[in-house]
This record gives C-alpha cells, structure tokens and sequence, in this order.
C-alpha cells in the first residue's frame, strides 16, 4: 500500500461504526459521541442490526445496507466474528478496518488461528487492518477521533505506540503542558496487516505531521522498519521508545503483541544507525519530540549557556558535558560585546554569568542571547536560572521588559537558525500560575523545562537529529565469483552437510575480500605440524585444533601458544588432539592450525556478525578476548555498514579510551580497524549463507591489526545432508 493509500484510511471522509451501540461504557456508544461531539464532518455510518438510530443517527442492519464504499470500519464485535465482518467489508468496498477485539495472535494458538482467518479475509477481499488488538486510532486535523481520548490538542506530533497505555500517557502529559499539539495517533495492536513500517511512510507523506514518536516494543520485520526510517528520518525526526531492555521486559513485550522483542543493545545500535533518536525514559519522550518539532537542528555540539547564577552556570555545565555537548569558545569579539552589557561581576566566558546584570533590567538577557548567537563558533543556547519570574521575585514593574525580551529571544532561532532552550526554575509551577514572559516564550515556539537536565537533554536531540546523514546505502556488492576459493569452501560444506567451516577455511573467505592474515598452515598429524613449523621459519608459533565439533578450542584444551621448537610442537600436536578427543567423544578433527604468534601488544578486540531475528545481519564490536561475554563492552549495527558506521562504533563502546592508548601507549588504528568491518560487511552481504561470523580476538596495533581467530557458521538451509564424520580417525 503507498502512503496516498494509507492516508485515505488514516485521514477518512466516512466511517462506519460495526457493533455500534447505545450503552455509554461500550466504544460503539463511545467512538460515535466522541465523533459527534468533536464536529467530524464526514459520513458516519452505526451499523447494529437491533437498533433504529443512535446518537439521533440511523443505524443500519448491516454491512450490505451501506449506501456505497466506505473509507473505514472501525470493527467493536468479539474477536470470533471478525473474519466474517472483514469479508462483508471488503464486499461493500471498505477500504480499511479498525480491529479493536483482543484474543488473537497474542492469546496462543486459538488466537493465531482466529488471526489468520482474518488477515485471509483481509487479503481476498483488499481491506487493509489496523490492529487487531489495538486502542484505535485518531486524527486530529480531521476531527476523527476513534479512541475516545478527550480534550485533543491540534499539532504536529505523530504518535505510534504498541500500548494503549503509554498512548494515554503522552496524550495526558501534552494537555498538562498546555502548548503540545498531535496530528495522528495509530495503536498498531499486533500488526497483522499493516506493519510499522507502512506508518512510517504515512507520517512522511502528511502534512500535519513534522515529527513522529513511536512506542515500540517488538517489531514483524526489523529489516523493513529500518529502511522506512531511514526514508524518513532525513525529513522529519522520529523518536523512539523501544522498551524490553530486561528479559523480563521482552517477554512482557512478546506476550503483549505477538512480537519478538530482541536484544536491547542490538536494537539501540541499529535503530540509532537508521536515524531514529532515542529516549531511554518514558518522561522523556514528550520534550524530545516537543524540542524537535519546534527547533532546527544542532549543526554541531558546541553550545553557549547563559545564566544569571553561578550554581546554575556550573550545574549546566557539567549536565551539557555529561551528554556529550561541548562548551563552545567564545570569540574575543564575543567576549568584549558582553562585556559591554554586563556588570564588572558578570563572567563573560562560556558559560556566562551574567553577575547580577538582570536583576533590573531583565532585557540584557535578550542582548547577550543576540551577542552569543552571532558567534560562529555558538550553535545553540541554553538559557538556565529564574528567566521569566523577575517580576515575582523582584518587581512587577519588571515584568514588561522581560516580556519584551521574551518576543525578542523567541525570534532568534527562526532568525538566526540556532535552538534555544529554557530552564526556568518558575516553570516549576502549575501552569495557571506560571509567569507571563515563561508562557510567552512557549508559545514563541521556545521549549521551557523547570529541570535543567531536560532542557539538556533536549539539546542533546537537537544535535543527534543534525547528525542524522541523509544518505544510506543499501548497495549490495558483488560475491567473489563462482570461482573463487570461498565458493569452493561453502560447496564442500553443503556437500558434507556441516555448518562450521573450519578455520583455515575461514580465513579463505577474509582473503577473498583483500583481507591479510598472517599465514596458517593445517597439519594431519604431528610430522606435518612439524613441517609446517620448519617452512614459517622456526618462529615462536600456536597451535590450534581443528573441528567442527569444537567451537570453543580453548575450553577444550585444544590451544597452545608460543611454541618454540620441533620437539615442542610435535608434543603440542599429540596433546591438543588427546585433550580435544577427550573434550568431545568422537569428535570429527580435520587437524591443528599452525600459525606465527602475534606481535605483542595491541587491544584485544572483536569483530563479530549474527543474523538477529528482528532485524536479519547485524555486526558487534567490542573488547575482545577470552573476557568478551564478560564484559559486554559491545555495539551493534544492521549490515550493511559504511565506513563511517564503523567510525562511529568505535566511539560508542565504553572503554573507547583504550583505543586511545593508555599509560602513554600509541592509539590504535582506527582507520584500519573501519576499513576492515567494512570489508566484514561487504563479505557478509555477498555470502548470505554466513550465519554468524566471530572473529575473536583481533589485536588492533598502532600500524593495522592481526585475526588471530577465525569462525564462521552458515544457515542450516545451506546444507544439503548430514554430517560424516571425516578427518583424523579416533
């Protein structure tokens, strides 16, 4: 369905209200007041086969009884009739259902059947469903209000949520702000026909809406979710709550709509890569989107602050540095125009103190907000202190130069292309007792916060948003040829029925794609490892057992590093492949991998990919070595990734300083490091019989890197049949 289609359901000219009722508890009764009521302008249509009229509206018998197609159905009867309701639709050129009944996919089986009738239904007869199992749906620019909400503000914020609760939430938190408005708000229920994805498109086509929030707990299909975001979110932001951070959470979130809920972090990772912002409270949701739907964009970090207290100025400070904003220089320029406003007291270094120099002429305030935003170096202001209560706290004669300030300031991000954000500790206060220069500033288009670390947090939105690229590419490279070495190994593992491809045939496929890796040499048995030590040059060496019934070498005893000489190395052979047949009874060994010792030093890191259920090819970076599920010090991104995805991976994880050398060590190649995930990717995207890849530890040097792991697993469907037992016999 294209976003026009969409629109047509979301935005209709006539509704018909199947199950519609007299009794004021039931959403028939309730749906079509509520329509009334709101000055819907369209046809409405109760349909209730015991009733002559409702609401002072004729009621029809049925569907059949309908006076020609109609835009949307919004369906009240229990969950057992509703494929026989959809089928009476589609026969009288419905064009969308709203499914409110719950007992589908998300009750068990009985449900899944009952939800699979009607989505067969849905298909045959070309009625699209929201739903089932949803709250509804409203649209406020159309008066359409198919949930029952009251007192809904007009605005630009769209709103999906799989919970008609958190609906509820944010509906009631934007009427306690006074000044937050919606355009469409869609309960996506459990998805059985029109997924998030289709939404996503709608909100980018409507006009009414120029930012959307979406409350996500499990998504049908991760991967076209993404690509919908990424068509988005270039044009308009979209704000996401993705809760199911807990295993306890994700299986709240999967009984609750049927949906896989995935691994948090992988879907922080891929979600932040698509463009989406994210909020990680649920009170926070509302003043992202409220700042975004206002503000341009950061073009930077580097902010100004502007305060009239020194505890405000430092508290601000250090709550812009905590969210990885930046103090932006100010000019000599700067310094001396301040300075010419302020008092002697005042601090005219960012953050500025204005020392006093308000107190009786709030209009200063709206002086240095001029001075700081024509800094070039300046791509935002935070305003933090009592800014709008002067005339409380010290004269009302006061208040009309601080509502002449107000005017003044509000026109500057418009003017000048630059957010503001207010912190005002007297927003604190109920909304019929806030100052009048606090609600003039809002209604400005200037967000005001009475915490400062939301104000912050706003700001911080405001410059993820501007980081968001409006170029994603999605080009899948070409394999390596039938000929190549990697095509030959995966045949002989379809032929052989295994999913491990075996070290050595590992690094087949990372040379393939212009990897280099140190040599490795397999031996059969202890006068090959022998050889194979001879022809490296008689270097310090490790061993490493080889076989596809042993994943994990070393829990097995099936490594040795640092082998010195021949006698060493042929012991080392007998041994590891004792220990391994000891380890697994009658495991398959097709020999010991014989490998020069890495150089010393580097960090110990990993690279990794896994096709996640959500969202199919993922890759994790992170701190390597035997300590890596320890730790957990990961990031994920969805394949296939750019060069600066890989960049930005390498910023996120924890211990990111590492990277950076420590005790006076050298950085690491971080150039080398990106263009090899990169390289991972393209292998990846060109082999989609890999499952997962884990390359396990890399050390990551001042000049480059060394793979001193390599494991790869391909999907079950690319084998062919069981695995025989080949290699070195027991």
């Amino acid at each position: 369905m294209s976003s026009n289609e969409l629109i047509d359901i979301l935005s209709p000219n006539s509704i018909a209200i199947i199950g519609a009722s007299k009794n004021p508890a039931k959403r028939g009764y309730r749906s079509l007041r509520k329509l009334l009521d709101d000055g819907y302008s369209g046809a409405i249509y109760p349909i209730n086969p015991k009733e002559s009229e409702i609401c002072g509206i004729r009621c029809l018998p049925d569907l059949g009884s309908l006076p020609g197609p109609v835009d949307l159905a919004l369906v009240c009867t229990p969950a057992a009739t509703v494929a026989s309701v959809i089928t009476e639709c589609a026969a009288k050129g419905v064009r969308g259902a709203v499914v409110l009944a719950g007992g589908f996919g998300e009750a068990g089986d009985g449900g899944k059947q009952l939800q699979d009738a009607v989505l067969a239904a849905a298909r045959a007869g070309g009625v699209r469903i929201i739903g089932p199992n949803t709250s509804g749906m409203f649209n406020t620019h159309k008066a359409c209000n198919l949930v029952g909400f009251s007192d809904l503000r007009k605005g630009s914020i769209g709103l999906l949520s799989q919970s008609g609760n958190m609906a509820l939430s944010l509906v009631t938190e934007a009427q306690a702000n006074g000044h937050v408005g919606l355009s469409t708000y869609v309960g996506v229920g459990n998805e059985v026909d029109i997924l998030f994805d289709e939404y996503l498109d709608y909100f980018a086509a409507d006009p009414n809406t120029n930012v959307v929030i979406a409350y996500v707990e499990g998504l049908k299909d991760g991967r076209r979710f993404l690509k919908a975001l990424r068509r988005i979110s270039p044009e308009k932001p979209v704000v996401i709550y993705k809760s199911g951070r807990t295993c306890a959470g994700r299986d709240s979130a999967k009984s609750h709509t049927g949906a896989l809920a995935g691994e948090y972090g992988v879907s922080e990772g891929v979600l932040r890569q698509a463009g989406a912002i994210l909020a990680h409270r649920s009170d926070e949701i509302l003043p992202i989107a409220e700042a975004l739907s206002l503000l341009p964009p950061l073009r930077s970090r580097r902010l100004a602050i502007l305060a009239d207290g020194g505890g405000h100025a430092t508290i601000a400070a250090d709550a812009l540095c905590e969210r990885g904003l930046v103090l932006a220089p100010l000019s000599e320029d700067t310094r001396r125009r301040l300075a010419t406003v302020l008092p002697p007291a005042a601090s005219v270094a960012n953050p500025v103190d204005v020392g006093g120099g308000t107190d009786t002429d709030p209009s200063v305030f709206a002086a240095c907000a001029e001075i700081l935003l024509q800094d070039s170096m300046v791509d935002g202001l935070l305003i933090s202190g009592l800014y709008g209560g002067y005339a409380v706290r010290f004269s009302e004669d006061l208040l009309a130069a601080e509502i002449d300030a107000t005017n003044l300031i509000g026109a500057m991000p418009r003017r000048l292309g630059k957010p503001v954000v207010v912190h005002s500790l007297y927003s604190a206060l109920q909304a019929d007792q806030r100052p009048l220069p606090l609600l003039e500033m809002r209604r400005a288009g200037i967000p005001v916060h009475s915490s400062l670390e939301t104000a912050v947090l706003c700001m911080q939105a405001l410059a993820e948003y501007g980081e968001v690229g409006g170029a994603f590419s999605a080009s899948r490279p070409k394999r390596a040829g039938n000929g190549g070495e990697f095509e030959q190994v995966l045949a002989r593992c379809r032929a052989e029925g295994r999913r491990v491809v075996l070290e050595h045939e590992g690094r087949v496929s990372l040379h393939d794609f212009g990897l280099d890796l140190a040599p490795a040499l397999l031996a059969l048995d202890e006068k090959e490892a022998e050889e194979a030590f001879l022809r490296l040059g008689a270097q310090p060496v490790a061993l490493k057992i080889v076989s596809r019934d042993i994943l994990h070498k070393t829990e097995a005893g099936g490594v040795r590093l640092n082998v010195l000489d021949v006698a060493s190395v042929r012991s080392g052979f007998l041994e590891i492949v004792a220990n391994a047949k000891a380890a697994v009874t009658n495991a398959n060994i097709a020999g010991v991998l014989i490998t020069p010792m890495a150089a010393k030093g580097g960090v110990e890191v990993i690279v990794g990919v896994v096709r996640d259920a959500t969202y199919g090819p993922i890759m994790m970076f992170g701190l390597g070595g035997v300590l890596v599920e320890v730790l957990r010090d990961v990031v994920f991104r969805a394949l296939p990734i750019s060069r600066n995805d890989a960049f930005t991976m390498l910023g996120e994880i924890k211990a990111q300083a590492i990277l950076d050398g420590v005790r006076g060590g050298a950085p690491v190649d971080r150039d080398a490091l990106a263009g090899f995930m990169v390289s991972i990717s393209d292998l990846v995207e060109a082999f989609p019989e890999i499952d997962e890849l884990d390359l396990n530890p890399i050390h990551a040097y001042p000049d480059g890197l060394a793979v001193l792991d390599v494991r790869i697993l391909i999907t079950a469907s690319s084998t062919t049949r069981s695995v025989e037992k080949q290699g070195i016999e027991a």
